[in-house]
């Protein structure tokens, strides 16, 4: 569970000021300090103390590499097997990590603490909890809420998305059981409340899916969440895709267009959801990993049910998630996070990169620039795309190109092959441009 920053007892400074003091010795994100600062202005005493304690107990609950000088190799509350940089192609020491152990207790401690905080700042959750994808968390919240109760879901959201992960089936794995509310094309919030006077307290949730990968049009309904939130149970929301806030303020600017109408975990906590969902290597850029966060009671069910153990993340998949967390709380998404660096870049900057791209590739192979459109994928913001930049070639080239030392994955369109520079890292120019000139001399 997150961090419970206590509260502290003179006349309080400004929580702004108040940060921006302790900001000077601390290594956290400035959001962060705020929220330090916040809980120690909430209380009473000696808040520049109290403000830096919490701090300090945030950046300690961080994992962490450490020096394992305990005499046991496989210790568990370091992470088990040490797992060395080089490992994963990086320079670095072989060392252990404060996985679970408590730094500023010297005793075990939980691998969830630190992501749940960030979680819980990030989303206004009360509390989180992560797992390894967001089937697993789907599976959890319905095993340990509603096991043996019923959970009500419209029929236009009992969908199956990829890998055929259908929503009636891992209802049935739960031990819960489904009930149809509505129909098809259109579900009211009547529907949910005959629903639950039918059933009384059999009805356990109120689940609503993210249709992910499809929509369907015209001749349709569906309530608003707040609508539903207010029957008397717990909703919980599936959003599948991971966007933390609608107003992205990690971005310079307004939300880009192809995200609207996606739904996002502050939002759709702030109408009412008890427990929302999604994953964490979709719209958030991180590792795979599933993510439950809501309300704090609802969370220690889950973190307390027997399953969790057999669906928790490993240490490197949290690590990873901390720090693309840390990145969105110190708005740096759009530069550390290749997902945001790519889908934020600018048409103007992909030409260019065109450009340059054309300007060594061999004249007699024909390549040009054309103008195209990007999709997000995995099932996120269905129907949206993102205006692109490719270069292309006549021809279908496309099995040349992943059959070189580095596979080049490029898509076909019509009689052209085309390499779209909006998924392609600034970095790997240089092996679309020896990719090309390996088309020329073939």
């Amino acid at each position: 569970m997150p961090i419970r920053l206590a509260r502290v007892s003179e006349r309080p400074p400004s929580v702004d000021t108040l940060a921006r003091v302790v900001a000077a010795d601390s290594t956290l994100p400035f959001a962060l300090v705020v929220r330090c600062a916040r809980l120690a202005v909430a209380g009473s005493g000696n808040y520049e103390a109290e403000a830096r304690d919490l701090a300090r107990g945030l950046e300690r609950s961080l994992i962490q590499p450490v020096v394992n000088a305990t005499g046991v190799l496989l210790h568990t509350n370091l992470g088990r097997a040490p797992i060395g940089a080089g490992f994963f192609g990086f320079e670095g020491a072989v060392r252990a990590t404060s996985l679970e152990f408590d730094l500023s207790a010297g005793s075990r401690g939980s691998r969830q603490t630190a992501v749940a905080t960030l979680l819980a700042e990030l989303t206004g959750a009360e509390d989180a909890i992560v797992v390894n994808n967001n089937a697993a968390a789907v599976l959890l919240v319905l095993a340990a809420l509603a096991a043996g109760r019923d959970v009500a879901v419209s029929r236009g959201e009992s969908v199956e998305i990829g890998g055929g992960f259908r929503i009636p089936e891992v209802l049935e794995q739960s031990g819960a059981r489904l009930v149809d509310v509505g129909t098809t094309n259109k579900t009211r919030a009547s529907d949910y409340e005959k629903a639950i006077a039918k059933r009384g307290n059999d009805v356990a949730l109120i689940l609503r899916v993210h249709p992910s990968n499809f929509h369907i049009e015209g001749f349709t309904q569906q309530p608003g969440l707040a609508e539903v939130a207010n029957l008397g149970v717990p909703v919980v929301s599936d959003i599948g895709s991971g966007l933390l806030d609608a107003r992205c303020p990690w971005i310079d600017g307004p939300p880009p267009q192809w995200l609207h109408g996606e739904p996002a975990t502050r939002q759709v906590i702030a109408d009412g959801a008890s427990i929302v969902t999604f994953s964490g290597d979709k719209l958030m850029g991180g590792p795979q990993c599933g993510i439950i966060a809501g309300r704090a009671d609802l969370v220690a069910a889950c973190r307390a049910h027997p399953l969790m153990r057999a669906l928790r993340p490993g240490g490197q998949t949290l690590i990873a998630l901390q720090r693309i967390l840390l990145s969105f709380a110190a708005k740096t998404a759009c530069t550390e996070i290749p997902f945001w660096a790519m889908a934020t870049s600018s048409l103007d900057s992909l030409r260019v990169r065109a450009e340059k791209v054309l300007g060594t590739v061999a004249t007699s192979l024909g390549a040009r620039i054309v103008d195209t459109v990007a999709l997000p994928g995995a099932g996120s913001t269905p129907g949206a795309a993102i205006p692109s930049v490719a270069i292309a070639v006549d021809g279908d080239h496309t099995a040349r190109l992943r059959n070189l030392a580095v596979p080049v994955i490029a898509r076909r369109d019509g009689s052209m092959t085309l390499l779209d520079l909006r998924s392609v890292a600034t970095d790997d120019d240089s092996i679309i441009v020896d990719s090309l000139n390996s088309l020329a001399t073939a």
